[in-house]
């Protein structure tokens, strides 16, 4: 049975609280859109069989089997463990078309997706390790 989050809780935090219960590092990446170096991330080379989880809120996104080595310096992943827990924002910041991948259930900024990806979908989910958590699975 797939695990939900009630997001009235998430959406009555102020920005105050997010930073609190986050730190700066994860609340630049997951509140603020920032983005973390290239290949300096935590997942950026876990092999490790497990779900990846919004760093957020706990909303189980990816699956351990859809990550794949893209060589772009962050954790990337063919498609999410569902199609609605994951919502896709036209972006055109930095000069650049691009799509930003959000936590569907607390607005969290995750990273992008790129249509380069692996021939399962075509798709490169580019995502921040600070904006996960990681459960390994038996």
């Amino acid at each position: 049975m797939k695990e939900r989050y009630d997001f009235k809780q998430t959406e009555s935090k102020s920005e105050q609280d997010w930073l609190a219960e986050l730190g700066e590092a994860r609340f630049f990446i997951l509140r603020e859109k920032g983005t973390e170096r290239a290949f300096s991330g935590k997942y950026l080379n876990c092999k490790t069989k497990g779900l990846y989880r919004c760093g957020g809120c706990g909303e189980p996104l990816f699956s351990s089997n859809t990550k794949y080595d893209s060589g772009s310096g962050w954790p990337s992943f063919f498609q999410p463990i569902d199609k609605n827990v994951i919502t896709e924002i036209p972006d055109s910041s930095l000069g650049m078309l691009r799509t930003e991948v959000i936590c569907s259930n607390c607005q969290s900024h995750l990273g992008h997706l790129f249509p380069d990806g692996p021939i399962e979908t075509g798709l490169r989910y580019c995502i921040n390790s600070l904006s996960l958590d990681f459960k390994e699975s038996d």
